[in-house]
């Protein structure tokens, strides 16, 4: 057993100072009781498990300390958080690489690294042999000589990129910030002082970092500044001075050097540079230096994205502010070419594949201002920002069960958390998404925690994935409700109850009649509804059988065109005609319906008048005029009823959109069979 980095820190204290009382150490390290009661009631089941006497206090709120602690855990030293490790050759080969970038005052051989990992010097040769390979591809050697030791010679910038990415990898080891510091061999007190120059940096840049980002910032700062001090200087940057001086993350940097210090320009690029790629998860937009027309590219990506997926935004600038708190530090990792320092590591699952690809279609206009292709991690994050506000649209929250959600992960992976949990859990309120420092701090009151990682904290907490498959999403759906509830293994279909409903009543919106199923039954407490597997969603052939169809020779106007293809989905109910007449007004406004030659796709808004999925195209054989400049022969109008149903069908469309030799062949079908046998080709793509 090991203990966190508070108890081992609390533990310390009392040590070193046993007349110290609780509201001191309060005060000191801003925990509140309760923090301060949990920490030390690990600190004393950890002590038992070596055999030594717990610590108590009196009535004063004093730490009683047996002298037999002082004597043994002082003088030992049992919390040296790198001997109760036991280290896999990746993470060996790592601690092995940081310790030559970092330990640069040392003259480091076999035995430094055979004390370092408890391993014998074959082993060490061995990983030595295998960090080679992994850093060559940067063009970084591994260097020996008995006057310097083992080092690494390069380019300084790829030595600095490596240092980062291990920090970040081995942030994920347990005890993490005492286990690095002696990898790195600094001290407290460097740590601290360098954290507090971090903090001053957010408050002056109006910005709140990630968890884990504050928790990497201060090693990777202070070894490139021992490095500079030591003569390492960064060489030739693919960035300006020009092109960084105007942003208040060049004035921030002077928070991280000492007054009388002398830092070359070149360095004070390279820090800005840092901070500019760090992630964060708050931002006063209204106080940041935003990058000139990236507000104005992520518009007309959401432009492009509501074209290909048929839907309108609503809040569309909320939207725009929170795409940019990522969008900002993602277009200087892709711009300088710095993405792989913030991998996503957990795969994104498979229904969330078709929205990922409608983004990737839609984001040309941000790939053109950066002038690089956008990395696919770099989608996936934009993917779940987006999809994740489509979630929200529309939903009324009711003040149930009140639940928060702790992410160290940062924005992107907790939008992604907060859709997913709303969709298992329709009836509860979620009053925030929160980091754990946030956390900790957060003063309204809730029911239960759903995390990635565990949490101090008397509530009942759910650790959950970022990206949980469906069968776990049941799991927990059923581990939830057994604590709240405690319901027995009962299961409710709701879906099935659903489709019974349907045969001898008309649904309007089925989306909150299933939310007022799941609160009835929870009201109920007797069953645990059941998140069955979602229905295949259909393909272009099917949203579109002959009977949606209809071909004319020619048609008098663009409005008399989206009446006559409306007339399918009229005749089966799936719209209104109100839904008509907001087509038809949406299109005035909206020229990117067009998506190929001669084909456009008007829609509108759902809750003008959507009440199931559907398609229906019109087939003009000598065209239309559609605003003055295009001569449209295919209108497919789409009914929309949520973000998923028309996916499937709509990346069919897509990648019929751009072939022109089926484009041909539905403007020149004599027949209905023939648009549907081409419809059906793209099922097998």
């Amino acid at each position: 057993m090991q203990l966190d980095r508070r108890s081992n820190n609390l533990l310390k204290e009392v040590l070193t100072n046993p007349q110290i009382k609780s509201i001191s150490l309060e005060s000191k390290y801003e925990l509140s009781r309760r923090q301060i009661s949990y920490s030390f009631e690990k600190i004393n089941h950890w002590l038992l498990t070596k055999n030594l006497p717990p610590i108590n206090r009196n009535r004063q709120g004093m730490f009683l300390i047996e002298p037999i602690l002082i004597e043994t855990l002082l003088s030992k030293q049992e919390n040296n958080a790198m001997k109760e490790l036991v280290l896999t050759e990746e993470t060996r080969i790592q601690i092995i690489l940081l310790m030559m970038i970092s330990q640069i005052d040392e003259t480091l051989s076999l035995n430094h690294f055979t004390h370092a990992l408890d391993v014998s010097k074959n082993t060490v040769l061995h990983d030595i042999k295998q960090a080679q390979l992994i850093i060559q591809e940067d063009d970084l050697t591994i260097h020996y000589s008995r006057k310097a030791g083992y080092y690494i010679e390069g380019e300084e910038f790829f030595i600095r990129k490596l240092l980062v990415h291990l920090i970040n990898r081995l942030l994920f080891v347990q005890n993490k910030q005492l286990f690095l510091s002696e990898i790195m061999r600094l001290s407290n007190q460097e740590l601290v002082e360098m954290t507090l120059r971090v903090e001053r940096i957010e408050n002056q840049l109006n910005l709140k970092f990630t968890d884990e980002k504050i928790d990497a910032l201060p090693f990777s700062l202070i070894i490139i500044l021992k490095r500079i001090r030591a003569g390492m200087f960064i060489g030739d940057l693919p960035v300006k001075h020009d092109e960084l001086t105007y942003t208040k993350e060049w004035q921030a940097v002077y928070e991280l050097f000492d007054e009388t210090e002398h830092i070359p320009d070149s360095e004070r690029v390279f820090f800005t540079l840092h901070l500019l790629i760090t992630n964060i998860y708050w931002s006063d937009l209204h106080k940041q230096d935003i990058v000139p027309s990236l507000m104005i590219a992520i518009n007309e990506m959401l432009t492009k994205f509501e074209k290909y997926a048929c839907m309108v935004i609503k809040d569309r600038d909320q939207l725009i502010n929170k795409l940019l708190i990522h969008v900002k530090p993602a277009y200087y990792r892709i711009k300088f070419e710095l993405t792989d320092i913030d991998q996503l590591h957990q795969p994104v699952g498979a229904e969330f594949s078709e929205l990922q690809h409608l983004v990737k279609k839609a984001i040309t206009p941000l790939a053109q201002l950066i002038g690089q292709d956008i990395p696919d991690h770099e989608i996936t994050y934009l993917s779940m920002l987006i999809g994740g506000w489509l979630a929200r649209q529309g939903e009324h929250l009711n003040k149930k069960i009140k639940a928060v959600i702790v992410c160290p992960k940062g924005v992107s992976v907790s939008k992604m958390m907060d859709s997913v949990l709303k969709e298992i859990f329709p009836e509860f309120v979620f009053l925030d998404s929160l980091s754990v420092r946030e956390f900790y701090q957060f003063q309204l009151d809730y029911d239960i925690v759903f995390s990635l990682i565990h949490l101090e904290t008397d509530r009942k907490v759910f650790i959950v994935k970022s990206f949980p498959e469906k069968e776990e999403k049941l799991w927990l759906r059923q581990q939830v409700m057994g604590y709240l509830y405690g319901y027995s293994n009962d299961v409710i279909n709701v879906e099935e109850l659903i489709n019974v409903i349907e045969k001898d009543a008309t649904i309007l919106n089925k989306t909150n009649l299933t939310k007022r199923i799941y609160s009835f039954i929870n009201q109920q407490g007797t069953s645990t509804p059941l998140l069955t597997e979602e229905e295949p969603t259909p393909h272009l052939a099917e949203l579109i059988p002959a009977t949606n169809i209809t071909l004319r020779k020619n048609i008098k106007s663009w409005n008399e065109a989206i009446r006559v293809t409306a007339q399918p989905l009229l005749r089966k109910g799936a719209i209104t005609h109100q839904y008509v007449d907001a087509v038809i007004e949406h299109c005035q406004e909206d020229p990117y319906i067009v998506i190929g030659d001669g084909l456009a796709i008007p829609h509108a808004s759902p809750e003008n008048g959507v009440l199931h999925v559907g398609m229906s195209l019109l087939r003009i054989e000598e065209g239309v005029t559609f605003a003055h400049d295009y001569s449209i022969k295919i209108i497919i109008l789409i009914a929309a009823l949520d973000k998923h149903q028309h996916f499937k069908a709509l990346t069919e469309l897509l990648k019929l959109a751009g072939t022109r030799a089926d484009l041909l062949k539905i403007k020149q079908a004599k027949v209905k069979k023939e648009i549907t046998d081409t419809f059906k080709k793209y099922q097998q793509l």
